[in-house]
């Protein structure tokens, strides 16, 4: 009899270690204010996007089970940390500040910041030319970073918002004279039928605040997974499935360089 309950009982065991094994997944965190053309929720609910697919190509690389966690993005990094998902998936520049608290993994897309304004606007992205103008910028971005350095000093007024959406309906309606933020993000504003007052009025490039690219964001202590995840990146770009998926987005190649 006890030797039948020590089987019974390691069976048991096995069952609930393979029931743990199988129902672990990697959480992707995603802000849940939508950032087209890399992550926004269709009318079905599902998310879709650029950074979607590439982000579910990972997934696969990695042989691992994967779902996505909305959140605010303002309070994307202490979810994070809260262990609320294990990566965040949303267009976050790598930064020195940034690295202060989490770490990142290797980059996946780098493209420049820029200012936009109205057509028949003056201003370029220069100090002098937003003097008594009113910025607007999406809050704890690095565009915000680059905003507070470079141009609120010269600028009337900065205007700050939850999300991207809301300074362009903001530029539209002239609340703001011009707005700072990610070229690619930008461009399917600029195409739209309200996005037709407007262009882009110059690059903006600082280092220092933009770092060398937009990576996976990941709590310190989670060597393993990020190693996992640097080996799926390199493997998927490597293997053609970066480039195929970024085909069907851009035309240009958005992962920036080496």
């Amino acid at each position: 009899m006890n030797r039948l309950f020590k089987i019974f009982a390691a069976a048991i065991l096995a069952l609930a270690m393979s029931t743990n094994m199988a129902s672990a997944e990697v959480k992707f965190g995603v802000a849940a204010e939508p950032y087209p053309p890399f992550a926004e929720k269709g009318a079905d609910g599902v998310w879709k996007g650029w950074e979607i697919e590439i982000a579910d190509a990972i997934c696969a690389a990695m042989n691992e089970k994967c779902a996505w966690v909305e959140v605010s993005w303002d309070g994307i990094i202490p979810a994070l940390l809260a262990k609320k998902f294990d990566v965040i998936i949303s267009s976050m520049s790598i930064t020195e500040e940034r690295m202060k608290t989490i770490d990142f993994t290797d980059k996946y897309y780098n493209t420049p910041a820029v200012i936009v304004a109205p057509k028949s606007s003056s201003i370029d992205g220069s100090p002098d030319s937003v003097k008594g103008k009113i910025v607007g910028v999406q809050v704890s971005t690095t565009h915000a970073n680059y905003v507070e350095k470079h141009l609120q000093s010269s600028a009337d007024q900065i205007k700050t918002y939850q999300t991207f959406d809301e300074h362009n309906q903001d530029l539209v309606a002239g609340r703001v004279d011009a707005v700072v933020g990610d070229s690619l993000a930008m461009q399917p504003f600029l195409d739209s039928a309200a996005g037709g007052c407007c262009e882009i009025k110059g690059e903006l490039n600082d280092v220092a605040v933009f770092g060398p690219g937009v990576g996976g964001g990941m709590r310190k202590d989670d060597t393993d997974l990020k190693a996992k995840f640097n080996a799926a990146i390199k493997q998927i770009r490597a293997d053609g499935t970066f480039d195929a998926i970024s085909k069907k987005y851009f035309s240009f190649d958005i992962y920036g360089g080496s």
